[in-house]
């Protein structure tokens, strides 16, 4: 609450007085007088004081008055913050154990939460109070998110309880509060995202394992709290962590909270899959525009650094719009954005917090980019697509990635590209030109692939490997020849930069490197063994055939010659 007093503004030939000893900050109340208006300014604040002192200690909800400041000569103002105990409540969110021992707790979309008003707590039965930080705002739906940390006795605690969050540690807790079990982030329905016909939930769990895909008729999807009244739809398809159900029949109050049931047999009882996710109706997730011929998505977790170069090389070679999913980086990601968007490159930031999974990102992209995008690159942002026949262009042009495509009239509905892997280089740093300008030695076998996919005969399960999707019947699936066009990719790199990326992957296929699973995957690096410790030999490994190619491309493209080399067009 903001009191001004007005009063008359002191002559020009009048010296302002000076402040009274002890006139500062830490008074509640405070003023200046002037000249003959003392006397009578005092008894107007007297009494206006004690007005305002009785009003307010006679309300429940009044607990303090803050300091104040004079606002400008001849006025005075008072500045009385009520913290308002009725503001003291429980929000109501969902939890789900993170990894690392921390509780990501979601808030629903009926609660209103302003996250840096209030010192939000998770409570836990055992009388704890841990700080809840905020942690991000989900896309699409708004709900804020805070984590806390788990309480070391609850580690090793089966089943967990679900933390109460509150907005204040002096949240008092009722006797009769119920404790639900945590939800893990490996078995939880995590999010959905809605198309014309049908809702596509992302689930952990239930399809755990390569080949472990169960059949869709074992699944419902229910809509509603676990009750009578919920609704029930049969699930269609079940890929992955991909589920889809047609949407409910009857009119319903939306957001509402859907869930994935697995059937009762014989042998096995009716389970629910917890959840933290709500669906809604389809609804404009862009601004309608026109559609981009060709776009690119990614997925990334702390690798600002790279972006430019990625995002810089591609659009000029065609590349219309960026969709970048951010796996909860830490670093100048929005930063590297903003600046790329003010350049007018056409970059969307989709934030997807999710741990380990890449896959339904990636699904997530082909449903989410379909009324954007007619092709849709699905590439690293340490890999770049080069054709060796550009070698001999003197520029770069918008028209070079589409000469890669198939004709309109083709049924193809995919082409993929063999990637080389590039080796350390005997760089001991991040190159300051950038991955091309750095790399130039790499191994001599191809390696996988990756693709780019027409949205539009991308098969209704949704499946991917990362690499490329399954089709519809009608479309093919072409691999390109390694002088059509092949991927750069920049994947052992200096060591500092390589540890820092396999510390914390968004791979599906690896939950953790230092740890002794799925030892023989290709996401692995040969030799490295399970412990973070730089190999010998390291800066010189994988390195069996110099590579130029793509070096002196971009460097003929995009460098700038200075006095001791060149510098890039990404480099700030």
């Amino acid at each position: 609450m903001t009191l001004t007093l007005k009063t008359s503004s002191p002559s020009s030939n009048r010296s302002t007085p000076k402040p009274f000893p002890g006139d500062d900050d830490s008074h509640f109340l405070r003023y200046r007088s002037y000249g003959a208006q003392t006397t009578t300014l005092f008894f107007v604040l007297a009494s206006l004081s004690l007005f305002v002192i009785f009003s307010l200690y006679s309300s429940p909800n009044a607990i303090y008055f803050a300091t104040t400041r004079q606002a400008k000569p001849g006025t005075v103002t008072y500045v009385i913050n009520v913290r308002d105990s009725s503001h003291i409540r429980r929000i109501k969110a969902e939890g789900v154990l993170w990894p690392g021992w921390e509780v990501m707790m979601i808030v629903s979309p009926e609660d209103n939460v302003m996250p840096l008003e209030s010192n939000y707590t998770c409570f836990y039965p055992n009388g704890e109070k841990l700080t809840a930080k905020f942690a991000v705002s989900l896309p699409f739906t708004n709900r804020t998110t805070f984590k806390c940390k788990l309480p070391g006795v609850y580690r090793h605690h089966h089943p967990i309880p679900t933390p109460i969050l509150a907005s204040s540690r002096s949240f008092e807790l009722s006797p009769e509060t119920r404790w639900p079990d945590l939800p893990l982030w490996n078995f939880v329905v995590f999010d959905t995202i809605s198309t014309e016909h049908d809702v596509v939930l992302f689930v952990k769990g239930p399809n755990r394992g390569l080949g472990s895909n169960k059949p869709p008729g074992t699944f419902r999807c229910v809509f509603g709290e676990e009750s009578d009244s919920a609704v029930r739809t049969t699930v269609t398809s079940s890929v992955q962590e991909v589920f889809r159900c047609p949407f409910p029949n009857v009119t319903m109050d939306y957001p509402v909270k859907i869930y994935l049931e697995r059937v009762a047999t014989e042998k096995e009882a009716m389970k629910v899959v917890p959840s933290v996710a709500y669906f809604s109706p389809k609804r404009t997730l862009v601004e309608p525009r026109e559609k981009s011929l060709l776009c690119a998505t990614t997925m990334v977790y702390n690798v600002a650094k790279y972006l430019r170069e990625w995002v810089m090389y591609h659009a000029t070679i065609g590349i219309q719009r960026f969709i970048i999913y951010d796996n909860g980086s830490d670093d100048e990601l929005n930063d590297v954005v903003e600046g790329l968007k003010s350049e007018r490159y056409d970059v969307t930031k989709v934030l997807w917090i999710w741990p380990k999974t890449q896959e339904a990102g990636f699904s997530h992209a082909a449903v989410y980019g379909k009324d954007m995008c007619t092709w849709m690159m699905y590439l690293d942002v340490d890999e770049f697509l080069f054709s060796p026949v550009w070698s001999n262009k003197s520029k770069p042009s918008d028209q070079m990635i589409r000469s890669l495509l198939p004709s309109d009239q083709s049924m193809i509905g995919q082409v993929s590209f063999k990637s080389l892997e590039f080796g350390p280089s005997n760089q001991t740093r991040h190159p300051a030109g950038g991955v091309t300008q750095g790399y130039t030695c790499r191994r001599e076998e191809e390696q996988r692939h990756k693709s780019i996919v027409l949205l539009s005969a991308v098969e209704h399960s949704l499946y991917t490997a990362i690499h490329h999707f399954s089709l519809k019947g009608e479309y093919e699936w072409r691999v390109a020849d390694k002088e059509e066009g092949v991927v750069n990719h920049y994947k052992y790199q200096a060591w500092r930069e390589f540890k820092a990326k396999f510390k914390r992957r968004v791979s599906a296929y690896v939950v953790d490197w230092t740890r002794v699973s799925n030892p023989t995957s290709r996401d692995r690096t040969p030799g490295l063994g399970f412990k973070p410790i730089e190999p010998e030999g390291w800066p010189q490994k994988f390195c069996e055939v110099m590579d130029m190619r793509l070096k002196r491309l971009t460097e003929k493209w995009f460098g700038y010659p200075e006095k001791n080399g060149y510098r890039m067009a990404w480099q700030r």
